[in-house]
């Protein structure tokens, strides 16, 4: 698909986000130079077309409390990590769980994000997800955050790309 200027624009509006009003679309389309029906239609495409995945929100975790971060690794069996993945994802403790590859020297391949505001809740929170999943037996092991990064969206436009 050739991205038109409208499509640009409106990328280059949301790489801040969609603006935390009563009318966003409005909103962003004011950025964007467009009007609000215009930047719907132009996400609806971009989304069916594959270019934008989703959209959703970046949650500053600490500011609201949690400052116990974890991501929790899992050398889950390969012909089960699709399964186990759902069970997990349907879990309100989990934030965010995907599949990766194998590395030489990791052998874990399901990673998945567990906030909480004390070390000792996340750990009660992995040990409930394992029992509750049926994976007490799965090697695994609780990665804490030490530090944070800037958190922001996906980047789609560049400056070059008007």
């Amino acid at each position: 698909m050739e991205l038109t200027r409208q499509d640009h624009l409106v990328l280059a509006a949301l790489e801040d986000g969609l603006p935390l009003t009563s009318t966003p679309y409005r909103d962003l389309g004011l950025r964007a130079g467009l009007d609000e029906g215009t930047v719907i239609e132009t996400l609806r495409r971009l989304l069916e077309a594959g270019l934008i995945s989703r959209l959703g929100i970046i949650v500053r975790h600490q500011e609201l409390g949690y400052r116990a971060n974890a991501m929790v690794v899992w050398d889950v069996a390969d012909d089960q990590v699709v399964e186990i993945g759902r069970r997990f994802a349907a879990v309100d403790a989990v934030t965010l769980c995907y599949h990766r590859p194998r590395r030489p020297g990791w052998p874990y391949n399901l990673f998945c994000m567990v906030h909480g505001r004390e070390r000792t809740a996340v750990c009660d929170q992995v040990a409930a997800l394992a029992r509750d999943c049926d994976v007490e037996d799965v090697p695994r092991d609780i990665l804490f955050s030490r530090r944070r990064f800037k958190q922001r969206g996906a980047i789609y436009h560049r400056p070059d790309d008007q």
